[in-house]
């Protein structure tokens, strides 16, 4: 009884119940202070162009401010495992091996994307 109470009176009063529905922060508004403010802009990495460069470099993967690009290697001096990786999109389930693990992933992946779909088509 002292719920039903308490619920109209909070009913009653407009402003608070306005608050409570509408209780996402506002956003913050930058002003420039004094004359010719100018925002810095973020600018992306430069774009090599250079085919050689390209070819002979890995772009990119440095990842310290100063320094030189990482040379490519030979194919040789590199291990087997790394030209036999699967690039592409991922394998259907039945073109996996039922005695892998990567199958049981897949099968688990694909099982908990159909039960999330027809969570969401349920009304409660």
């Amino acid at each position: 009884m002292a719920a039903r109470a308490l619920v109209r009176a909070l009913a009653a009063r407009a402003p608070f119940c306005r608050v409570l529905a509408n209780g996402y922060a506002k956003k913050a508004v930058v002003k420039a202070k004094g004359k010719g403010f100018s925002k810095e802009e973020m600018k992306g990495p430069e774009v090599c162009k250079d085919p050689v460069l390209l070819t002979t470099h890995a772009i990119g993967v440095n990842f310290y401010r100063q320094g030189p690009e990482v040379a490519l290697k030979d194919d040789s001096e590199y291990p087997d495992w790394l030209f036999q990786m699967h690039l592409g999109p991922p394998k259907a389930l039945e073109e996996l091996d039922p005695e892998t693990p990567q199958y049981w992933r897949r099968l688990r992946k694909l099982n908990t994307w159909r039960r999330n779909k027809l969570s969401k088509s349920k009304k409660f």
